[in-house]
């Protein structure tokens, strides 16, 4: 059982957006596997843009509640600003990626993805769904 993961936006798509009941099921059993689930709250604007903008205010507010009840939802702070800064600088990454996986640097995550961005950076233990 793996002890603490931080899960990416492009995770949370496809647990709520996919029509394929087997990676379903395959992320389900990612999700509850985990001893600590951490998201950044990052994650949490990009899912409640995504989903307002496909399924309505109450589904992007329902989604979100329920991604604040299964996980712990960490904050950016300066420290975090300056080193996800430097990590986009060296790595020509999103703000929003380079923020996550420092994210999951600081809090000592595997940061659970498919998202390519995140091949390559130094110290950022990953696992590919």
């Amino acid at each position: 059982m793996p002890e603490k993961q931080l899960y990416d936006t492009r995770f949370f798509m496809e647990y709520f957006y996919t029509a394929d009941t087997a990676l379903l099921s395959k992320l389900k059993h990612e999700l509850m596997s985990a001893k600590e689930r951490v998201v950044s709250v990052l994650t949490v604007h990009e899912m409640y843009r995504i989903d307002i903008r496909y399924k309505g205010r109450e589904v992007a507010t329902l989604r979100s509640n329920i991604i604040q009840a299964d996980c712990k939802i960490v904050d950016v702070d300066f420290r975090a600003a300056v080193q996800s800064a430097e990590l986009r600088a060296k790595h020509q990454m999103p703000m929003a990626d380079s923020i996550i996986a420092t994210t999951a640097q600081t809090y000592g995550c595997t940061l659970v993805t498919d998202d390519a961005h995140f091949k390559g950076i130094p110290n950022l233990k990953t696992k590919w769904v």
